[in-house]
């Protein structure tokens, strides 16, 4: 089953149990993934596309949970954090930052970066291998860490 059909799924359990988080949440994916097909760019929403759309309104959720935050808004805030629950629910398992610390450490033995002047070269190194795994913002600050270490 396609990303489109279980977010329409989704959406219509939703509508019937009454949860109106969950519904806000499948609404929006079903709006980014709408516009994607509205688009013009020919593409078939294929799996690599619908995880690039679904981390986007991740992506978004974690700014706008961000700004509420730092606007007092707490109840926004908490808003916000359960639709980003809901759509982490159908992208694959994050790996903890430990885990990227310990991936990154291995990383810079293997290339043998010197400082923080290598950041480009191990960041492209990880990113490759951590695309799907990891949040790029988690494992920027997990490279610039151990990069200081040395």
């Amino acid at each position: 089953m396609n990303i489109e059909a279980i977010v329409n799924e989704k959406m219509k359990e939703a509508m019937k149990s009454g949860d109106k988080v969950r519904l806000d949440a499948m609404r929006s994916l079903r709006a980014s993934i709408l516009e994607f097909k509205k688009s013009g760019t020919d593409k078939e929403l294929g799996e690599e596309e619908a995880m690039k759309i679904l981390k986007s309104a991740a992506k978004k959720r974690k700014d706008a949970i961000d700004l509420y935050k730092k606007g007092g808004r707490e109840e926004l805030a908490e808003k916000e954090q359960q639709e980003l629950d809901i759509i982490n629910e159908f992208l694959p398992e994050q790996l903890s930052e430990e885990a990227i610390m310990e991936f990154v450490k291995s990383k810079v033995a293997e290339t043998g970066a010197a400082g923080m002047s290598d950041m480009g070269k191990l960041m492209g190194v990880c990113m490759k291998e951590l695309k799907d795994k990891a949040d790029g913002s988690l494992v920027k600050q997990c490279v610039t860490n151990a990069l200081k270490e040395l």
